[in-house]
């Protein structure tokens, strides 16, 4: 009898986390995590390349079986919370690697009702290796190494990674970067985390790239500004100090009563407004005129695209405003735009498209018998009526004015059936004036 092959315990653990029971599939991702921490702790321990692409594998199809929403927002957090079970930056990193060369290579099999969890997954990761950096005091040299990483995996053009895995990075990676690190992170920091997007907006020449950057870092850091700057003022005392004037006892409160309408709506308006700045959270601060000088620095190259060129030029010019302390919504007043905006909006519905017929009535309330001529030749399948050719003599009681009559053009003209000449038309005209 031949002796049966031991699998390797990576192996082993990719096959029982992609089971078709949910059971075994929840003890082998508690397995791999006891597995990990007991493995990175030895001094000789680590894993390889092969090894984790192997963990990774049997990962995503432990998701890919995982239904229900909930149960997958769970199994997404734990799989996400693998990278703190790694003992060592260097394990951390390979970790994340294989990720998302693992995204990258099983990306295009994923159907669509399939998509939703896996756009979590990604998100989830990226929150968690922000995190790794947060827990080691965001050190330049992690972080850079994150970002040489995250680079050379997704963004750049020789990475393998498809249009959907790197639009959802970028949508994504500003967001989980005020999630974990708003409240900590300088401008400074936050200028080398989006250093990356500036080399690769200048030098890609894929046009999905270059949009999806300028709109979702560049085009976001602007509209964000002016909570930037909120936030900076709250941090600098000066609502603090603008809201320290006490009211004077003596004086009637102007407040209305809590049990009256207005008091009520006032309430309703209160709650509104704390909800709005609960849902726009913490922004990140950013030093404008640095991000704009780097930008210029790039797309001033000979070797940058004009396409690229021309739209960070774009994105420069709004950068410099607010440097200078001029934001966008400063230059026409919101209930102004509006209303431009609805101006606009109402004379692009009343213009006229381009195969409508225009109006036959002239100057006056007279018929235009050039567009009857117009007419006539644009139908040139209707026959022509003989009693309808008739001219009837224009007596007193008769409303409206005498109808031009069209001079016929000169040169040879076709006879038609049922249609009187020039002259038979002339000499009608004479008799009836005698």
């Amino acid at each position: 009898m031949v002796p049966r092959v031991q699998l390797p315990p990576e192996i082993q653990l990719a096959q029982r986390l992609a089971g078709n029971e949910q059971v075994t599939r929840d003890r082998a991702v508690r397995k791999l995590r006891k597995y990990i921490v007991a493995r990175t702790q030895q001094a000789a321990g680590g894993f390889t390349h092969d090894e984790l692409l192997k963990v990774w594998k049997g990962l995503f199809y432990c998701m890919w079986m995982q239904d229900k929403p909930l149960l997958q927002e769970e199994l997404g957090r734990t799989i996400s919370q693998l990278v703190h079970a790694f003992q060592t930056t260097e394990a951390q990193h390979l970790f994340l690697q294989t990720f998302w060369q693992t995204m990258n290579r099983e990306w295009t099999g994923i159907d669509r009702l399939r998509l939703d969890k896996f756009y979590m997954l990604m998100r989830m990761v990226l929150n968690e290796s922000l995190k790794a950096l947060k827990t080691r005091g965001w050190e330049e040299r992690l972080v850079e190494q994150l970002l040489v990483l995250l680079t050379t995996e997704i963004l750049h053009s020789d990475s393998q990674a498809p249009n959907g895995v790197k639009s959802h990075f970028i949508e994504i990676f500003l967001e989980e970067l005020a999630k974990v690190g708003a409240d900590e992170l300088t401008a400074d920091q936050n200028f080398k985390f989006i250093e990356p997007f500036c080399r690769i907006a200048a030098q890609t020449k894929d046009s999905l790239v270059l949009h999806n950057i300028t709109r979702g870092i560049f085009e976001t850091i602007v509209e964000q500004a002016p909570l930037a700057i909120e936030d900076l003022m709250n941090e600098m005392g000066v609502e603090g100090m603008s809201k320290g004037d006490e009211e004077d006892p003596d004086e009637p409160s102007e407040k209305p009563p809590r049990g009256s309408l207005q008091g009520a709506e006032a309430d309703t308006g209160e709650e509104q407004a704390r909800d709005d700045e609960d849902s726009a959270g913490t922004v990140l601060q950013f030093d404008y005129e640095a991000i704009a000088n780097r930008l210029f620095e790039m797309a001033s190259h000979q070797n940058t695209p004009s396409q690229n060129r021309k739209r960070l030029y774009k994105v420069i010019r709004k950068l410099q405003d607010l440097a200078e302390g001029l934001f966008p919504e400063d230059d026409v007043p919101e209930e102004a735009f509006r209303k431009l905006r609805e101006g606009r909006r109402g004379r692009n519905k009343k213009r006229l498209p381009k195969c409508r017929p225009q109006s036959k009535t002239g100057r006056g309330g007279q018929e235009d018998p050039r567009a009857d001529a117009r007419s006539r030749r644009m139908r040139p399948d209707a026959t022509a009526d003989p009693a309808a050719s008739q001219e009837q003599p224009a007596g007193r009681g008769r409303r409206g004015a005498r109808k031009r009559r069209q001079r016929p053009r000169a040169g040879p003209r076709a006879k038609v059936t049922g249609c009187q000449e020039p002259g038979m038309k002339k000499r009608r005209t004479q008799e009836s004036k005698k």
